[in-house]
């Protein structure tokens, strides 16, 4: 196995252990991240949302359309957890809905229209002679 895949899966796994983390035990993981005041949890958010926007934005620049579409159905989670996020905690059903649900909708549009595409037909060869 290549050391970029080793480190790449590293990367990954790393994700998924700090976002467990803050899901299944936040206060804990939030004194392990370093704030104390809880304003710098924008700058978390704020650099979340520009890390989503460039991963989409690289894919869509390089024309990697399929992979595009899988990398938007995956981050529809970011809304969906955001409206869960504003309704147990504090906001009202009809904000949450209309702000993050809304968004959640149309990301998903967008990841089920872009995997729908289908990829350029190849050209074939010409017969052998």
């Amino acid at each position: 196995m290549r050391f970029t895949t080793v480190m790449a899966w590293l990367v990954v796994l790393a994700g998924f252990y700090f976002g467990m983390g803050y899901l299944l035990n936040g206060d804990g993981a939030a004194a392990g991240f370093g704030i104390v005041d809880p304003d710098g949890y924008y700058v978390v958010k704020g650099v979340r949302d520009l890390a989503y926007a460039l991963t989409a934005l690289i894919l869509l620049v390089m024309g990697h359309r399929r992979a595009l579409g899988w990398v938007v159905l995956a981050d529809s989670i970011i809304p969906i957890g955001d409206c869960i996020a504003v309704i147990t905690h504090g906001g009202t059903v009809g904000y949450a809905l209309a702000v993050h649900g809304s968004a959640a909708v149309l990301v998903l549009l967008t990841a089920a229209l872009l995997l729908r595409e289908t990829a350029p037909a190849q050209p074939r060869p010409a017969p052998g002679r």
